[in-house]
């Protein structure tokens, strides 16, 4: 599971980026808040943590978390190095789903992190958040409301992860994916899964779209990487 954690002050957060290692979370660390935006839409992290201090405009990137369609419903945590009531205020304002003041206890932290992510928990019946339901690609129509596929006019019936991992490799065509980074894109924290449940989900796939077309076609292997989705 990955979490972004967004600041500008690298040494008041150690111990905490630390604690959530050893706790087994992935943790990136980003100085910018464009290059944060822009890899969160790739890698679809399960938190993303905004430290606000002043002169840095952690508010604002808190708005465009949320104001972007890839990213709107992804957890925000902001951690204020100076605490007060109207700080707390001006982030939850912004958007956070939380929000904790300095000095910061690692502890504290990591439970009140795994307390958002409770809260927020995808229900049984996932179906993608994105602002961009209907997608057609070529031949392919991906409907993320109804979590249809169809090509050329043939619906495909698929279980939801398989879904799940035709709709992110589609929604990031040409890009190419390296089983870890699908594991942590789709399967998220699930248990029991290696990096082998991807190549047998693919298999699944192909298999379901044979009678149609030809899936090596568009869900291709590149050989010591992963996968792509090309049209």
């Amino acid at each position: 599971m990955v979490i972004f954690l967004v600041e500008n002050d690298s040494e008041s957060f150690v111990a905490v980026r630390q604690h959530l290692e050893q706790a087994g979370y992935a943790v990136r660390s980003f100085l910018s808040g464009a290059g944060a935006i822009r890899q969160a839409e790739e890698t679809l992290p399960v938190l993303i943590m905004i430290g606000l201090a002043r002169d840095w405009p952690g508010l604002e990137l808190c708005r465009q978390f949320r104001r972007n369609p890839f990213l709107a419903k992804t957890p925000i945590v902001c951690l204020l190095q100076k605490g007060g009531e109207a700080g707390r205020v001006a982030a939850l304002g912004a958007g956070a789903d939380d929000c904790m003041a300095a000095p910061f206890n690692p502890r504290e932290v990591l439970a009140r992190l795994r307390a958002v992510l409770r809260r927020l928990e995808q229900p049984a019946d996932w179906k993608p958040r994105l602002a961009i339901t209907v997608m057609r690609l070529g031949e392919f129509e991906i409907d993320c409301s109804t979590m249809r596929i169809s090509v050329n006019g043939n619906e495909i019936t698929t279980t939801t992860l398989e879904f799940r991992l035709m709709e992110y490799l589609a929604r990031h065509r040409g890009r190419v994916f390296t089983r870890d980074q699908l594991l942590d894109a789709v399967w998220g924290d699930a248990r029991f899964v290696t990096p082998r449940s991807v190549d047998a989900c693919v298999r699944r796939i192909r298999r379901k779209f044979e009678p149609v077309c030809s899936a090596q076609h568009f869900l291709k292997t590149i050989r010591g990487v992963g996968y792509r989705f090309d049209v």
